[in-house]
């Protein structure tokens, strides 16, 4: 089983789909020629041609616009946003057009499109390339949301996403694209969406995170191991809809809960999940619900001071854990 980085993963995942089933086809900025700004789709001009690897004006609104309407001819387009920063102008077209079209058509019509995204910070990349938007796309019925953490489930994940019947958000964060590596199976298999992995299992917190704090969050498991405390470490993976009986059944074991996300804490995916424990689970809890999230700025700076400022990391991770098992 050969060795692949995080953009190994989705470049294999988009090639083994295409191969697979000729409706498939990417579009968006520079994913042709240049094969993408981070070299997702690499390749894949020269392999599949320029009606399948589609390079784009610098207007989301029409890449995902584009990939609505070929999605109702009967295609499964895969658009890339160059940055999820950028996904703003987009996001009439993902909320209003592409998860109501089902229901606005009696459920005659669906929109099978993948809208990639890269998000995160902590690579520099400042004011309008370091945003965790995810929490933008996780109220709408009709939308799925997926961050993959590891690359045996970004394949897994986003192939799943291209067979999936409805539009599914995919973000990648970007310091996984080079800095993990794992086994992945040559050739098309699907990771379920909706399902959550427990990474790690514990019995004394259990703690809920995705993508680049999944990482993080291990690090700070094993750290404070060493001190006697017992940590489950749940990957969410799809942040909508959410695995509800993961969520559930982890806390009702361990009995206290923290919730670790890079995207800022107000309004970010922490507050559903501490309002599906507080509703369905109060009576297992010995803690209150505890978020850790980045702080509520308006965006991440460049300064590396103030960029470590904004980010979490093993360590902060490793504190909360340490107050929550000491409440």
């Amino acid at each position: 089983m050969p060795q692949l980085n995080l953009i190994e993963a989705v470049r294999s995942a988009m090639a083994d789909a295409m191969a697979e089933d000729a409706r498939v086809f990417v579009l968006g900025e520079d994913v042709g020629l240049k094969g993408g700004v981070f070299l997702a789709t690499d390749g894949l001009l020269a392999r599949f041609g320029p009606d399948r690897v589609v390079d784009m004006p610098i207007a989301e609104a029409g890449i995902v616009g584009m990939a609505i309407g070929a999605s109702l001819h009967g295609l499964r387009p895969v658009a890339e946003i160059q940055f999820a920063d950028y996904i703003h102008p987009a996001i009439d077209q993902i909320l209003n057009e592409a998860a109501r079209l089902r229901y606005r058509s009696n459920g005659d019509w669906h929109c099978p499109i993948v809208v990639r995204a890269p998000f995160g910070a902590g690579v520099h990349g400042a004011l309008y390339h370091s945003q965790s938007t995810e929490a933008l796309f996780t109220s709408t019925p009709g939308l799925k949301v997926v961050v993959p953490s590891t690359p045996y489930d970004a394949k897994g994940l986003l192939i799943a996403a291209i067979r999936d019947p409805d539009p599914v958000i995919v973000f990648e964060h970007k310091q996984l694209y080079r800095g993990v590596r794992g086994d992945v199976p040559e050739g098309t298999y699907t990771v379920p969406l909706g399902q959550a992995a427990v990474r790690r299992a514990g019995a004394q917190i259990s703690l809920f995170t995705y993508g680049l704090m999944a990482h993080y969050s291990l690090e700070a498991a094993k750290v404070v191991a060493d001190e006697g405390i017992d940590v489950e470490v749940i990957d969410l993976r799809t942040l909508y809809p959410l695995d509800q009986a993961t969520i559930l059944g982890s806390v009702r074991k361990t009995g206290k809960a923290l919730i670790v996300h890079e995207d800022k804490l107000t309004g970010g995916v922490g507050g559903e999940i501490s309002a599906l424990i507080a509703e369905h689970a109060f009576e297992a809890l010995d803690a209150p619900v505890r978020r850790l999230a980045s702080p509520d700025v308006h965006a991440v700076a460049f300064s590396d001071v103030l960029e470590a400022h904004f980010m979490l990391n093993p360590q902060k991770i490793a504190t909360a854990v340490r107050e929550l098992a000491a409440y």
